[in-house]
């Protein structure tokens, strides 16, 4: 996971043993000025169920400030789990 100022990427599996630095990450991210975030996904290969519930936490963070989360080229088996968890009705999601 990396924000240099742009977008955040993600690649490789995300996962429960991502918990941690996850949520210190969207912490310093929802602190620091901004409309919206985009998380962009186009490398992430795997995403279990608590990586979507990782990404519900960060939706209500967004909320909280005010912000806009935007999730950005999911594909394989992370564009499957959006498709049959509905979470396309739940964030922005970018092709």
């Amino acid at each position: 996971m990396d924000n240099a100022g742009g977008p955040i990427a993600m690649s490789g599996e995300f996962t429960f043993s991502d918990h941690v630095p996850f949520k210190q990450m969207v912490t310093e991210i929802f602190a620091a000025p901004g409309r919206s975030v985009v998380i962009d996904l186009s490398k992430l290969d795997f995403i279990d169920s608590a990586g979507l519930g990782m990404l519900l936490l960060a939706r209500d963070e967004a909320k909280k400030n005010h912000r806009e989360l935007i999730l950005r080229r999911p594909s394989g088996q992370v564009k499957r789990m959006f498709a049959v968890t509905k979470f396309n009705t739940l964030f922005t999601v970018e092709e």
